[in-house]
């Protein structure tokens, strides 16, 4: 900051000695400028602080209508899943109770929980409701048929952010699907499925909750 000089008549003694009184030198308008100067110096050494790896990750964290229905703490909140493989994160969420008896009935457990670096699609429990009955009992007849490839269908072998989430991917049933939208709009599938909380973390994988449940295309 540039000081004005103060008035000639004044000795550099003096300036010294009124400055040590008043705590700054008064200009020539009446204004303490070292007072002002102390406080712009305070300024410059007090920047603000960047925001830490995990603040940065919880900003860009969560999104969607239904983030809401998660617990907000225990082992089926977005803490508590982000601790866990993901078939036991998603037991511990009431709101993939469904999901979750549909995939031990195939025995898809273990294989969920021992893959590295996946992506599901995971149906909400009124997203199996919505489905036909004859078409749920058609799935649960089937374990290790139909059951299994609809399951492996909502897997994607690769972790995707939500800004890598539009795109055709190959999922782990081997048929490709194709996911639409940008930000925190997303459909997923030929019906549209719409992701209602997305980018939802667990140990082992990432996962978006949507509202409909994905059918492979048939041969």
């Amino acid at each position: 900051m540039k000081i004005r000089t103060l008035a000639p008549a004044l000795t550099i003694a003096a300036a010294l000695t009124l400055a040590a009184c008043s705590g700054g030198e008064t200009d020539t308008d009446g204004t303490e400028t070292g007072a002002e100067e102390t406080t712009s110096e305070e300024t410059a050494e007090e920047p603000a602080e960047e925001p830490t790896e995990e603040e940065a990750e919880a900003v860009a964290a969560q999104f969607g209508p239904a983030c809401a229905d998660i617990p907000a703490d225990g082992p089926g909140s977005f803490d508590g899943m982000a601790q866990d493989p993901v078939a036991t994160a998603a037991s511990n969420n009431p709101a993939l109770s469904t999901l979750v008896d549909m995939v031990t009935l195939a025995e898809l457990g273990d294989t969920l929980n021992g893959a590295e670096d996946i992506t599901v699609f995971a149906p909400a429990n009124a997203a199996f409701e919505a489905l036909p009955a004859e078409t749920v009992e058609a799935a649960q007849a089937d374990p290790s048929g139909l059951l299994t490839q609809v399951l492996t269908y909502h897997v994607v072998p690769e972790r995707l952010a939500p800004e890598d989430l539009a795109g055709t991917f190959e999922t782990l049933q081997g048929a490709e699907l194709t996911v639409e939208g940008s930000g925190e709009d997303f459909t997923v599938g030929a019906d549209g499925a719409a992701v209602v909380c997305g980018n939802v973390q667990t140990a082992n994988a990432t996962v978006y909750i949507i509202d409909g449940v994905l059918l492979p295309p048939s041969e």
